[in-house]
């Protein structure tokens, strides 16, 4: 069941009350890319009503199609000035800043609606002008991958949503948060890039490794390297995330500097663009591992001579 909303605060003497917010809430999504066609198709069923999208490219309009029916595709100007009450930016992180701004000094946001983004890595500074004209800025970023199908409807129960709101929308956000089935997670304004930094670092670059093994399987003679790798990586990630550094297992956290030699020394003859993410990874995971007491420092002397080594080498 959704949150019910609080009353706003009286407003100071003098000062217009913040417009009160229907429980029905008329939406427009700029951007209806991967995560604002699925967030867009998310509240819909929820309830809220979405009045226009934006979308420049064939396959955000296909995604509309799909996710969004019946829902007209306007320009992102007239999108603003459709969703009176909440307008839904979700467009890329380097982009966020310019086409708010277009909007602002446009004309096309009004006193009272409610501008969010849906970008990890910003907070509401970049809202600024926005608020500038009477709006009010939320930030509410999806912790989750999207692909822009239906099937990530499915993937929204549960997860988390990284809020920096201000004081007087916390209640809106946590509202939008439970339509949505997910958990809010209140972060502060300078925390963003930390927050989305840690995100990417265990999405994005997860999918690289994942990659770089499976390319490396491939390299061994290994045919199916997902049929190899799927209960490996699944088992492995449960168990970090259940056990922390203590799931940690193989040659590193045992110290095991000639097996890691042998690697390198492969890795160099066959795929030389994995030593450096290689090297990186096993010199980070050996500091965890010290430091987590899996393995003594007398134990890992010669393990990091090695990698320091061939370190030094790799950059040389």
């Amino acid at each position: 069941m959704s949150a019910p909303l609080r009353p706003h605060p009286a407003a100071p003497c003098g000062a217009a009350a913040p417009a009160a917010i229907p429980r029905q809430l008329s939406l427009g999504v700029v951007g209806a890319g991967r995560v604002g066609a699925v967030l867009g198709a998310a509240l819909a069923a929820a309830g809220h009503r979405v009045v226009a999208a934006s979308g420049g490219s064939g396959a955000s309009r296909a995604r509309m199609a799909l996710l969004l029916p019946g829902v007209p595709g306007r320009s992102a100007a007239a999108v603003a000035r459709a969703g009176v009450d909440l307008l839904l930016v979700a467009v890329p992180d380097d982009a966020l800043a310019g086409v708010v701004a277009a909007l602002a000094d446009g004309g096309a946001l009004r006193p009272g609606q409610v501008v969010a983004h849906t970008s990890g890595a910003h907070g509401l500074a970049v809202l600024a002008p926005a608020v500038a004209v009477g709006a009010r800025p939320l930030a509410l970023h999806p912790a989750m991958t999207f692909t822009g199908a239906p099937d990530d409807l499915a993937r929204l129960a549960g997860i988390s949503y990284g809020v920096t709101a201000p004081a007087e929308l916390r209640p809106l956000a946590a509202r939008l948060v439970a339509d949505l089935g997910g958990v809010p997670e209140w972060v502060g304004e300078a925390d963003r890039p930390l927050y989305h930094a840690a995100l990417a670092h265990g999405a994005n670059h997860l999918v690289t490794l994942v990659n770089e093994a499976a390319d490396r399987l491939r390299d061994a003679g290994v045919s199916h390297p997902e049929k190899v790798l799927a209960p490996l990586l699944r088992a492995a990630l449960e168990n970090a995330l259940r056990l922390g550094d203590d799931a940690l297992t193989g040659p590193v956290s045992r110290g095991d500097a000639g097996t890691v030699e042998r690697h390198l020394a492969r890795l160099t003859a066959t795929a030389p663009e994995s030593v450096a993410p290689y090297l990186a990874l096993a010199r980070r995971t050996a500091d965890r591992a010290i430091a987590a007491g899996r393995l003594r420092p007398v134990d890992a002397e010669s393990l990091l001579g090695v990698l320091g080594g061939d370190r030094r080498e790799v950059a040389a």
